[in-house]
């Protein structure tokens, strides 16, 4: 059986206010190196062949000399800028690899602020995805889950066995979510209105395809806040020891 081609694409263009620094929450230092690194240098070590950095248009020769070339990441192949919304930045790495001479045949889609992502959580998405098109990591809740009405009443309280925690990398065949991203796009330029949190949301909004969900981890987490980064140092120092 031939040998599947995959890429990457790792997203770094999002200004992180919520972490209350001046500096992108993806090129904080963690344990010595920018949480980034920690993502790219794990797709680096995995099944995919080429790899597309997607970072503000501010950011691109930072990205360039004091991530790519810094710590040798070979199969970094461009280092882009995204778009204003995280769906923009997507479409923005589709692109490049669209336009490369080798195509890949799935595309794993990962936000720049998870660096705990793993060869096993890459190895179970690239498995799933080539069997069922379409996957996304995640964990099932441990809490129990409440769906709010209008005025901060509980209205709903869904099976907790159901509700997971989606993760990234969000992992697909690479023609089918360049077709529903595509397609979004001209949705948006004929003034419809566009409401996607992620990828999976994308392909089963446009193409009404069904997304398996994957076991990711618990420590698979995004940072996002202040207490999000001091968590990951606890990680950092426990896996250290």
């Amino acid at each position: 059986m031939e040998k599947k081609r995959y890429a990457a694409i790792v997203l770094s263009a999002g200004r992180g206010s919520r972490m209350k620094s001046e500096i992108p929450k993806q090129y904080l230092t963690l344990d010595g190196r920018p949480v980034i690194y920690y993502a790219l240098s794990a797709f680096e070590q995995s099944c995919v062949q080429d790899i597309i950095l997607v970072s503000g248009e501010e950011d691109v020769e930072f990205c360039q000399n004091e991530i790519v070339k810094k710590y040798g990441f070979d199969k970094v192949k461009a280092v882009i800028a995204g778009g204003k919304e995280r769906y923009h930045s997507v479409f923005c790495g589709l692109k490049e690899l669209e336009q490369r001479k080798k195509q890949p045949d799935y595309v794993m889609i990962h936000d720049g602020a998870r660096p705990f992502v793993n060869q096993e959580i890459i190895m179970r998405c690239a498995e799933m995805a080539e069997q069922y098109q379409a996957c996304v990591a995640g964990m099932p809740v441990k809490d129990t889950i409440k769906i709010a009405d209008l005025n901060q009443f509980a209205a709903k309280t869904p099976e907790r066995e159901l509700v997971w925690q989606v993760q990234t990398p969000q992992v697909f065949s690479f023609p089918l979510i360049f077709q529903a991203y595509r397609r979004l796009m001209e949705m948006e330029e004929e003034g419809g209105n566009i409401s996607v949190t992620d990828d999976a949301m994308v392909l089963e909004t446009i193409l009404g395809k069904e997304v398996r969900l994957v076991e990711g981890s618990y420590k698979n987490i995004k940072i996002t806040t202040p207490e999000d980064f001091q968590m990951a140092e606890i990680f950092l120092k426990d896996h250290a020891e």
